[in-house]
This record gives C-alpha cells, sequence and structure tokens, in this order.
C-alpha cells in the first residue's frame, strides 16, 4: 500500500515537471526594433513585443514550431532567435523562418 501511494505521488510529479516544462516561455530577439509596443498571435499564442525582443508567456503547443515563428515573422519582421531558454531553434529553422518575414 505504501509503495503505491509513493508511485502515485512520484507520477504526479512527473506529471507536474512536465506541465511546467511546456509552460516555459517562448521568447523572440528581432533583428530590427519594432516601433512601439505591440501584442502580434502566432503559433496559437499572444506574444508581448517591446523593442527588439517579443515574448509569449502562455505558449501552445503550436507556439514553438517553424510554422509559429513565420506568423510572427510575418507581423514584426526577421528574428535572430526564437524558441525557450532551454531549446533555441536552428540556424536552418531560423532561415526558413525569416523567409516569411515582412520587407
Amino acid at each position: 500500500m505504501k509503495l503505491s501511494l509513493a508511485a502515485a505521488a512520484g507520477a504526479a510529479l512527473l506529471a507536474m515537471a512536465s506541465g511546467a516544462l511546456a509552460a516555459e516561455p517562448i521568447v523572440a530577439k528581432l533583428q530590427t526594433s519594432a516601433p512601439g509596443a505591440a501584442k502580434p498571435v502566432a503559433g496559437g499564442a499572444v506574444f508581448e513585443c517591446l523593442g527588439d525582443m517579443c515574448a509569449s508567456r502562455t505558449p501552445s503547443a503550436d507556439t514553438n514550431t517553424v510554422r509559429g515563428c513565420k506568423e510572427l515573422a510575418r507581423q514584426v519582421g526577421a528574428v535572430s532567435s526564437f524558441g525557450p531558454s532551454s531549446k533555441q531553434m536552428s540556424a536552418d529553422q531560423l532561415s526558413s523562418c525569416n523567409e516569411s518575414a515582412h520587407k
């Protein structure tokens, strides 16, 4: 009985930890500053942009994708980095993303 309770508690902690990782903010560093503050929607999440930084505190499963990056780049311009601090997009992914940037 005690072992089952400990196993259940361990499983609950793992579920909470993986949920916390999924909610890590997505941050985009823009190649040029955006004028004023903006709140574009990209990848199913609202980003808050100020200067050359945009961040989504409540990303969806689609936010940290090349598609999500492209949607943001279309609205605010090319990005030099994109993703949570633990896993930024690769140079190839950023290149694909920036093909959609507004000129």
